[in-house]
């Protein structure tokens, strides 16, 4: 098992969930302009899924059909020393908190996706 990284973190960008990586498994992309964790490197720690204001990380086996696609876009092929992520820095401008996350995903699915189970709520 490995964690995901979902839309959620598109245009936000937290980087709250890096602060207690063992295995510093973090890389920023920019296209979209997020967060993704390489899964040949997650030790499936559980360490970073409470700490994500927004709720973005998943446990693979517990991914929301609505983020399936994303599985593929944490792909270890897009990481690399230049854009690994080892330290928290500030989120984006224009970060939304988690209720304006939701209220979108409503009007994106007609419904609230529902957050992973070990999300700090």
């Amino acid at each position: 098992m490995t964690y995901i990284v979902t839309e959620r973190c598109v245009a936000n960008r937290y980087t709250d969930c890096v602060a207690d990586c063992p295995v510093d498994c973090f890389y920023e992309i920019q296209d979209p302009h997020m967060l993704i964790i390489n899964p040949d490197e997650c030790i499936d720690c559980d360490a970073c899924v409470s700490l994500c204001p927004v709720n973005a990380i998943y446990p693979d086996g517990e991914l929301p059909e609505e983020f399936e696609e994303w599985t593929d876009k944490n792909d270890a092929e897009l990481c690399t020393d230049d854009n690994r992520i080892t330290d928290t820095v500030g989120a984006l401008d224009g970060a939304k908190p988690i209720e304006e996350v939701k209220q979108a995903e409503e009007e994106k699915f007609g419904a609230v996706v529902a957050d992973p189970s070990s999300a700090a709520n």
